[in-house]
């Protein structure tokens, strides 16, 4: 049975609007419908595997103090942008939910080894040509 998938809770998660950038005329001017969201890894409910992982992630979204920092601009209303904030907040938690598998050692095949020195030799043998030639 699958485990229900790992959400953020929106208490942990400050939400700011400010004013969005780039074009949109009289509107962006007055109107402050993009989110500034912030989150806390370390001061969250999350397990603690699950904030390790985060941490370890190399993104650029993620501070050095350990907080989750996104801007949502998308949308022209203020609930479209908050909704999509949470909504790669809760993507970026999901990515990192399930630990990576164990690799599993294994030995190269039989016929992947012949494979192997089959095609070293016609390489040897391509190179050989190139010498110069005697008279």
């Amino acid at each position: 049975m699958k485990a229900a998938p790992l959400t953020v809770d929106p208490d942990e998660v400050t939400l700011t609007s400010i004013r969005a950038q780039g074009a949109g005329g009289q509107n962006v001017n007055k109107v402050s419908n993009a989110v500034h969201l912030r989150f806390d890894i370390g001061a969250s409910s999350l397990p603690a595997d699950v904030k390790e992982r985060l941490l370890a992630l190399a993104d650029s979204r993620i501070t050095l103090e350990g907080v989750v920092v996104m801007k949502a601009q998308e949308h022209r209303s203020l609930e479209m942008n908050r909704a999509d904030a949470l909504a790669r907040l809760n993507a970026l938690v999901q990515s990192v939910a399930t630990p990576p598998r164990k690799r599993k050692a294994t030995k190269p095949t039989y016929g992947s080894k012949l494979r192997r020195l089959e095609g070293k030799a016609q390489r040897g043998q391509v190179k050989a040509a190139r010498s110069k030639v005697d008279n």
